[in-house]
């Protein structure tokens, strides 16, 4: 989709945009249900059932935000990142992000072991 980078947008822009892109897809994978002739009016009961409906699907949607952004942080901690970037780009404390995905940094992906370098006499 062609448009500003997500460098340049920002975090509300960015909401705003996703909230348009999962309202449509919500819509998009609600079932298509053909009421009887006689029940053409939507009574209380199908709103329920139809807002049911759509809170599955959105909750369906969290999870797999949730799975993009565990994803996501283990290749910004592989590639060296800490708890306060992770958090930082999350909006949430160092602590919050610790919470989280606990261990997920460790020794070995936040600093290289230095190579011992020769003590002069």
């Amino acid at each position: 989709m062609p448009g500003p980078s997500s460098a340049s947008r920002s975090s509300a822009e960015t909401a705003a945009l996703v909230t348009q892109v999962v309202d449509e897809l919500a819509r998009r994978l609600m079932p298509d249900t053909v009421l009887p002739p006689d029940e053409g009016a939507d009574t209380a009961g199908e709103t329920r059932r139809r807002a049911l409906q759509r809170l599955q699907i959105l909750a369906g949607v969290k999870q797999a935000l949730r799975r993009l952004e565990d994803q996501a942080a283990h290749v910004a901690a592989a590639s060296g990142a800490g708890y306060p970037e992770i958090g930082q780009a999350l909006n949430m404390s160092r602590q919050g992000a610790r919470r989280r995905w606990p261990g997920l940094i460790t020794s070995s992906t936040c600093h290289r072991t230095p190579q011992p370098t020769p003590r002069s006499l």
